[in-house]
């Protein structure tokens, strides 16, 4: 074979190989890109399911509540009280979300002229019924439940018809301390499972009915014959 035809074959097949390794390698950029889209896709795919799941539980107040009371992990160690204005105000400025923004408001216009162990008292009834199945499973609801009809609520201030004006901010101070530590979890119980209660200036007729359980400050307690999830 001539020396020149024997150079052009090699051109030839040299050639040949060339186109083969380059589209060898745009293959290889193609089901390399096609990989990392699906992972993107996965990944968004992923994403999407956790905030459905995020917004699902977000969407039902009683398991947002439930999931704030054990996001504390590993559990604290209840909290030693000493029922004094001096250890109150020795605690740090407590922040909170909703719930405790309820139950701070529910102290100062329930018990902010109680001594400070009738203001956790008070406090404990109101996570006893959280705690009970027996009414809602918020403190917010808990709080609120009957609210928008005159006089046929839980808690008198949420339905007398005056506005609800915070005036006394070292009373609400001291208040949220308290709720912030009743959520937080304190070692001792004060009124043994009670999920009602009264001043001493009133006598309600559902007095005569239910079991007297304690009598702290110028609060009377009480609770059902049953027994509640707190008391069992």
């Amino acid at each position: 074979m001539p020396a020149c035809a024997r150079r052009g074959r090699v051109w030839r097949e040299s050639a040949i190989w060339g186109l083969k390794m380059k589209r060898f390698f745009v293959a290889a950029a193609v089901v390399l890109a096609a990989l990392g889209a699906k992972s993107a896709i996965a990944d968004t795919g992923l994403n999407m399911v956790i905030e459905r799941e995020q917004a699902s539980l977000n969407a039902q107040p009683g398991s947002r509540f439930r999931q704030y009371m054990k996001s504390f992990r590993p559990k604290p160690k209840p909290v030693e009280v000493t029922y004094s204005r001096a250890w109150l105000d020795n605690q740090p400025k407590p922040e909170g979300d909703e719930n405790f923004r309820c139950l701070s408001e529910a102290l100062y216009f329930e018990a902010r002229g109680e001594t400070v162990k009738g203001q956790f008292a008070v406090a404990e009834v109101i996570m006893n019924r959280v705690k009970s199945g027996r009414y809602p499973d918020t403190l917010c609801g808990v709080i609120r439940q009957g609210t928008g009809k005159k006089y046929q609520c839980q808690f008198t201030y949420t339905c007398d018809g005056r506005k609800e004006v915070i005036a006394e901010k070292q009373a609400f101070e001291r208040v949220s301390k308290v709720a912030r530590t009743i959520i937080d979890g304190v070692s001792q119980e004060l009124t043994n499972g009670a999920t009602h209660y009264h001043t001493t200036s009133v006598r309600p007729s559902w007095s005569r009915v239910y079991k007297k359980t304690a009598k702290i400050g110028v609060h009377i307690f009480y609770r059902h014959n049953y027994r509640t999830a707190s008391s069992n």
